[in-house]
């Protein structure tokens, strides 16, 4: 049975109840090195923030499966497979230009489809690039509607983050990875059932 919004909304915030103050921090550290890097650096050499941009991400993941903590340090983890995991959001990021130059639409359904590929990254270390990026289209085949219902039920709260001049988004940032963190365990449950049932040979 598929899972509507709420159910991994629910999952995301029962991550982080009563803990939010971690993540928090966590998130406002991310933004501080992100606004100083684009500062100072301008948009060009700001893309070497998107190893931080993963790392940032697979830290909820990381405490969904295990409790682990949300450590400054671990916001650089995505600098020790620097090639890899740049070279594949780079190509990701330019996919998605591209499609968007020709429709909104397309674009749109484009960046819903390589929506999993920061987490294929963490989880198949053997995989970059094209082959990462084609295993998050795999995975999210008959999920991309789900994925973007569950995007859209965050536009109050996102709404909220803006209008209190993004101070909210201390823990609007944490509630929206979390929560994403646990559909991408669901949605990669449902591949791996899939893929098992193929008969080969």
């Amino acid at each position: 049975m598929m899972k509507d919004s709420k159910y991994f909304r629910d999952l995301g915030w029962a991550q982080l109840q009563g803990r939010w103050s971690a993540p928090a921090i966590f998130t406002l550290v991310e933004m501080v090195i992100c606004i100083v890097a684009g500062s100072l650096f301008g948009g060009l050499l700001s893309l070497f923030a998107l190893p931080m941009e993963y790392s940032y991400r697979i830290a909820f993941l990381d405490n969904k499966r295990t409790g682990a903590d949300f450590k400054v340090e671990k916001l650089f983890d995505g600098y020790k497979d620097f090639l890899r995991i740049f070279g594949t959001l780079l190509l990701q990021g330019v996919y998605i230009i591209l499609w968007s130059l020709l429709l909104f639409v397309p674009g749109v359904i484009k960046s819903i489809s390589y929506s999993q590929t920061n987490y294929i990254l963490k989880d198949n270390p053997e995989l970059s690039f094209n082959a990462a990026i084609e295993r998050s289209m795999a995975m999210m085949e008959g999920h991309k509607m789900q994925y973007f219902l569950l995007s859209l039920s965050f536009i109050g709260w996102i709404l909220l983050a803006i209008i209190t001049c993004g101070v909210l988004s201390l823990w609007v940032n944490p509630y929206i990875c979390a929560t994403n963190a646990h559909f991408y365990e669901y949605v990669k449950e449902e591949y791996e059932k899939k893929d098992s049932s193929v008969v080969y040979g």
